[in-house]
This record gives structure tokens, sequence and C-alpha cells, in this order.
């Protein structure tokens, strides 16, 4: 295949009359004839090349054609010359092209986990220095995965029409593990101590699930990072690794790990100071920000807790691009360390646009709504990083981030809020069970982000021998178009308690709720209830055999109910909490119409503290007190039963006031729980989905009305206990988010209880997300 280019006019002749000894003159081309191409175009070579017919070239010239062709991946081989009769000869190769790409030898690794790696794909261009590149990726993967003598041999099949199929033969080696890690150097910090701190761990034969007890390189430099962090943080300001040396053993199989440590001593924090060139940004308000006083154990995690606290602090006050840097001076002679901080603020910036990219069911005004800057504000950090918080708090988005990019001119800012959706139904299945308890079922439909609005829609299905219920909910955000949450709710319950309490109870009504925000972190929610419930006991149970706590509660009544809910969040992260606190205080007045008096009040608070970056304790407590007034008692089905999801190790209702005669759970009108928690580092990679976490239960449940403990001779019955009395239970949480769902397994000791509790040790529950 050939085609030809002329320049017209035909160009003249040039002068042959050049002295010896001087460089030829150029040559003008008259036409450009390609040869040898097949797959690509004769034109699109044209267009590729920087000479035009009519052009003089020289040797220069040419030889930047030939490197502009190759340039194009596209050849293997071009030659370029200017014929007599003046026409540039283009003689091309072209690279073949790749029919498919093919893994052979490979077992450690699969073919998709091999696949994600390459770049090279089926009908792409082959070129021998592209797919040596992916020979070093594949080899690079299998050394991560601990196999260091891998070899990867490339090889082709040639195929018709200029084809090939890319095979890579893989010989993937043995597994190098961990045979011994040796610490030399430590004397304020056990081995134990820091290998806990090291990512890579000796090879057991029961880590079986663990891939850290492979020999890593860049594992082992993740390793140096993090002791240096270990030892920075506790006041080992100059501590450093001397060396880091790995060494195979004698049979080839391991490696042998030695780490020579020079710990320094320990250091305190000295003089700390403010430097800034604004006025505006005040040196003794910044100073007041720092976390750090004099005299305290130096830390380098505090010192970039204050820089990302003079960060925001500038943020605030509309300084976008602050750049904020410490200056440590160490004092060998007092062990301090002085630090200056230098804050370099940029011009004041304004929002000149806000875009919003990766939602593709969230509509923009539900995204918009949560930010707290609009177009043509002046940038505030504080309030980037609050709408950052308010867009994670719908939990429609798996992740969410808001960067800067610069404007039109120096003193604008566009932010770019890139969202990635997750699914945002769930069909949730719930199981639980223990060696009294039985099994019990829950189906619910969930769409939180219904139509892609916001609203929240919920239909529920239970169904089991403790409990059944069917329930629709509806929650609209934006109530009129304002920042007010209103919501209805249908529900009927059926409690099967006869195993527990014997009675059954259900109820059936309809509610309405409205809340809106005081202020960015508090939440002002009311509701009002109307239900008709019925209590039902085994015929001949009452009166006789069943006792008097409950056998009053015995047929239908309405209840009214009117309430609030007050919350309020000031965690650092609205989804998975490491530090701050959020509480909730509820109160409900029944008695406006119906047959019911109550008050009712429930508090509860949770305060988070990280310890490290993978542990994180939390401590819960949670009260609630119902009273009665106008001379009624609290009904049974309003009173407090705790046990199962809400107190572990014990059954629902399985602790609290009871009948002895009976065995009958009565519930109690008081109930006081604290619930500490501690998220430990997982022993299975964090790719398993897998979260651990100890905890702790302590509390109690009680109280009856005097009617009910006293029996029919004015004095206490014996057989009813209602004593506030504390339980106590721990255990180990597991969380694994499944293919199928996110799953919970608790396993559960009891410390502290009474004869008459019903215990369990296990429990489980499931969901799936749509």
């Amino acid at each position: 295949m050939a085609q030809e280019a002329a320049a017209q006019p035909e160009p003249t002749a040039a002068a042959a009359d050049a002295q010896a000894g001087e460089a030829p003159a150029p040559a003008v081309i008259a036409r450009i004839q390609v040869q040898g191409a097949q797959r690509i175009d004769p034109s699109t070579i044209l267009s590729y090349l920087p000479i035009q017919p009519g052009d003089a070239v020289d040797d220069a010239v040419i030889n930047l054609a030939v490197r502009t062709l190759f340039r194009t991946d596209h050849f293997s081989d071009v030659q370029i010359a200017l014929q007599p009769n003046g026409t540039l000869l283009v003689q091309v190769v072209e690279n073949p092209v790749i029919n498919q790409v093919v893994f052979e030898g490979n077992s450690a690794l699969n073919e998709d986990r091999l696949r994600e790696e390459i770049t090279v794909r089926p009908r792409g261009v082959y070129t021998r220095a592209r797919v040596q590149a992916e020979v070093q990726r594949i080899v690079e993967l299998y050394r991560r995965a601990g196999r260091i003598s891998a070899t990867v041999t490339p090889k082709l099949v040639q195929l018709e029409q200029n084809r090939v199929d890319l095979i890579f033969e893989i010989d993937e080696g043995v597994e190098t593990g961990v045979r011994s890690i040796n610490i030399l150097g430590n004397s304020a910090f056990s081995d134990s101590d820091l290998q806990g701190v090291m990512v890579t761990e000796r090879s057991q034969w029961w880590n079986f699930f663990s891939s850290n007890d492979n020999f890593d390189p860049d594992r082992l430099e993740y390793d140096r990072e993090q002791l240096r962090d270990f030892y920075t943080n506790r006041g080992y300001y100059d501590f450093r690794i001397v060396s880091a040396v790995a060494e195979l053993t004698p049979d080839q199989e391991d490696f042998q790990i030695t780490l020579t440590l020079d710990e320094g001593d320990e250091y305190e924090f000295g003089e700390l100071s403010i430097e800034t060139e604004n006025e505006r940004l005040n040196p003794e308000f910044l100073r007041a920000l720092i976390p750090i006083r004099a005299g305290d154990r130096y830390e380098s995690d505090r010192v970039e807790q204050a820089v990302e606290a003079l960060t925001f602090a500038a943020g605030a006050a509309g300084y976008a691009f602050v750049d904020i840097r410490p200056n440590e001076t160490p004092n060998a002679e007092t062990n301090t360390v002085d630090i200056t901080f230098n804050v370099r603020e940029g011009p004041r910036v304004y929002v000149e646009r806000i875009d919003i990219v990766g939602n593709t069911q969230t509509i923009d005004p539900v995204i918009r709504r949560e930010i707290a800057l609009t177009e043509g504000d002046a940038f505030n950090q504080a309030l980037v990083d609050l709408s950052r918080n308010n867009l994670r708090r719908l939990n429609f988005f798996e992740d969410v981030t808001i960067e800067r990019v610069q404007g039109s001119t120096p003193d604008r800012t566009v932010l770019q809020v890139a969202v990635q959706e997750q699914p945002t139904g769930t069909l949730s299945f719930g199981a639980g069970f223990s060696s009294v308890d039985s099994f019990i079922i829950d189906l619910g439909i969930t769409q939180t982000n219904f139509r892609g609005r916001g609203q929240n829609l919920v239909a529920r299905l239970s169904w089991g021998s403790l409990r059944q219920q069917a329930n629709i909910s509806f929650t609209e955000p934006r109530f009129l178009g304002r920042d007010l949450r209103a919501g209805f709710d249908i529900y009927h319950y059926r409690y099967d308690l006869e195993e527990e309490s014997s009675f059954d109870w259900q109820s059936t009504g309809v509610g309405l709720r409205f809340g809106w925000p005081i202020n960015d972190y508090t939440i002002l929610g009311l509701r009002y209830n109307l239900k008709a419930d019925e209590i039902v006991v085994p015929n001949g149970y009452c009166p006789g055999y069943g006792s008097r706590a409950l056998c009053e509660q015995v047929g239908s009544f309405l209840s009214s109910t009117i309430g609030y809910t007050l919350t309020a969040n000031r965690t650092n992260d609205p989804v998975r909490p490491t530090r701050g606190w959020r509480g909730s205080l509820w109160q409900d007045l029944a008695g406006l119409g119906g047959d019911v008096n109550y008050v009712r009040t429930e508090v509860s608070a949770t305060w988070y503290r990280s310890i490290t970056s993978s542990m994180v304790f939390s401590a819960d407590v949670s009260a609630g007190y119902i009273s009665g007034w106008g001379g009624d008692p609290i009904r049974i089905n309003d009173r407090f039963f705790k046990g199962g999801n809400t107190f572990r190790g014990f059954e629902t209702a399985g602790m609290g006031p009871r009948d002895l005669l009976t065995g009958d759970a009565l519930g109690g009108n008081m109930y006081a729980i604290s619930t500490f928690e501690l998220t430990v580092p997982n022993f299975l990679p964090e790719e398993y989905g897998i979260r651990t976490s100890l905890f702790m239960d302590y509390g109690t449940v009680g109280m009856l009305d005097d009617r009910y403990r006293i029996d029919a001779t004015g004095f206490p019955d014996p057989n009813i206990v209602a004593d506030i009395r504390p339980r106590a239970s721990a255990g180990l949480s597991v969380h694994w988010r499944s293919p199928m769902g996110p799953i919970r397994f608790d396993f559960s000791q009891i410390l502290q209880s009474e004869d008459y509790d019903r215990t369990e040790t296990f429990r489980f529950s499931t969901s799936t997300q749509f």
C-alpha cells in the first residue's frame, strides 16, 4: 500500500555550485511515499510526520521524523530515505496487535488479580518496552506476596494478520516467610511491645489467614516508620533506626530480620511560639489553640494536631491556602524541644463555583443543601469540614471528598465535591438464639434515599415465636422546602412473651414526627403517637395463678402520647467516630386523651477516644425512668425490658423485676446501663472486613409501683423481686462485612447476675444491602 502527497508547484532544482568542504544544501521534498503500512492508514502516518512536501530537509530533520514515528509505539522499525527524484520514502514495520493475554504457572495469585495489575489488553499494540514494564509489575506483585524468587518470562505466539498471543510464563518460586525478628538496642520497651507495633509477623503455622508473615521489603520499610512513630510519640525525639537487615536463612526458605535501634533520651516540649505576618491572625489567640503545654512529654502526633488546629483557625478566618510549618529546635542539655509555628497565609479567597461529581442517583439539590458554603462566600475551612460531615452523615455515600481548585483569578477557588454513592436500600435479615431462647427472624426493606431525593422509606416484617410486626415509615428531610424533617409511621406489633412473662401484647397505631436543627450539632424532634394496645394471657391464667402485677394489665386500652427528642453530636466523624461525644434526651407525656397517663424520660451519652489508629475506646451511659400520674400505675407494656441486644449476655427480658412463683419477667420502671467497648486490632487483614471489639456491660433494671410489690396483707410480696441490683457481663463482639452483608457475633461471659435471671452466651444478627 502506498500513498503520495504532491506539492504545487513543483520545486526548481537547487544550484550545484557549492564549494568543496561545505555541508550539502538541504534537499527539497517533492512528494512523500509510505510503504509497509497494513493496519494503519498511510494518511495517519503522514499526519505524524513533522515534514510536508515542499520542505527542505537534511539528515537532522530526517532523524527527527524517525524518532517521531517511533514515539507513537505503532512501529517496530522505521526507515526514511530521500530518493534522487525528490521522493521521501517512508518504510515502516508495524508492531503486532495483541490478540489475547494469557497467564501460565500462577496459583498463588489468581488471574483476576494479575489482570488488575497489568495495563496491556487484547486489541492493544505490542511493544517490547511495554511488556518488560508489565513483567516488572507482576514480579513486584509476587514480591509483595512474599515470593521473592518469582520470575516472569513473556512469550509471543505469532498469528496471521500481524497479531500475537502474549503469554506470561510465571515461576512463582517458594513462599519466603519470616523465621525470626530480632530487635537490638531497646531498653525502654520490650521486644514484644515493639513487635506488636510492627506489621511484619513471624511465620507461625496458625497464621494461615494472614499475609503479614511473608517477607516484603516495602512492609519492612513501613515497620521502620511505625517504630519511629511509636518512639517519637512517647518522648524519644532523637530516636533512630541504625540498621534494618533481612537475611535469608541457610535453607533459603525464610528471612531473619534484625533491627538495631538507638532509642536516645526522653524529651519534653519546651518553649512554644507563633510567628505570623498577618494582623488578622493574632499570635496570642493562635497560641491558645495549640493543644500542647510546655513541660508535656514530647509527642510527634501532638505537633501534627497543633498544625491541624492552626490550619482550621486560619481557614475559619477565610484564608484558604495557609501554610503552617513547625520549626523544632531540640536542646540536648535540658532534653526539651522548642517549637516555633510559622504561619504563612495567602490572600483571602472566595468560592467561585461548587462542582458536584459522582452522584448517579442522588439529585444535586440534596447534596447542595448539606453544603454550608454557597458560591460567592468567603472560603472557610471550618464550613468545608462541616459540609463533608453533613454529607457523610446522610449515609448515602461510601466516600466524600471536597477539594479546592484554583479559580479563574488568584482570589477565587472552586470546590470540587466528589461523592461515591453506596447502596442506600437495605434488605435486612436478623436472627438470634440461645440455649433457652427461640429463633427469631426479621425481614425489612429500607430505602434511605428514596427516588434520589433523600427521603426515607421503611417497610418491615418480623416473625418468630417472640415477635411479629409490620410497619411502614416515611420521612421527608426538607418538608415544605425548609430545614424541617417530617414523617409518619403506621405500625402493628405483636409480642409473644409467654415464655418470658406469660402474656401477649398487641399494638396498632399511627404517629407523626417533626424535627429541625437548633444549631450545627443539635437537633430537636417532636412526635405524636396514637395507639391501641391489648394485653392477652392464656385461658385460666388470671385470676388465680398469675400475679397481680401482670393480671391487672389484661385488656385493651388507648394511648395518646406527645414527646420530644433532643440530640447533640460533637464527634469527629458521624459514621465511625474516634473522638468526641454525642448524647440524646427523650421525654414522652401520655394522657392527652386515651386511657394511659405517664411521663417517661430517657437519656444516653457516648464518649469516644482513639488510643491508636486501630484501637478506639468508647463509653456509653444510658438511663430511663417512667412514672404514672393521675393515680395511674405503669402498665407492663410501657415498662423497660432489657437484655438481648440492649444488654449482652442476657436473654430478651432476661434481667430485672420478676415474679419468682411464675417466673414471669415484669419489666422495671427504671434502668441504668453503662457499656465500655474497645475496638482491638484485627488478627486478619483489613480486606477480610472483620472488626473486633471487647466489651463490658454494667447496669440494672428495677422498681415497680407499690401496688404490685405489696400483697393483700400490706406487706412486701416475697415472690416479687424488683430491687435495683447490678448486673455485669463482658465478652467479644465480632463484626464481619461478609459478601451477603454485615454480620455481628456476640460472645458473652456473665460477671454478675441474680439466680432468677436468664442468660445466654451467644447471639448473632446479619443484614444484606441492595
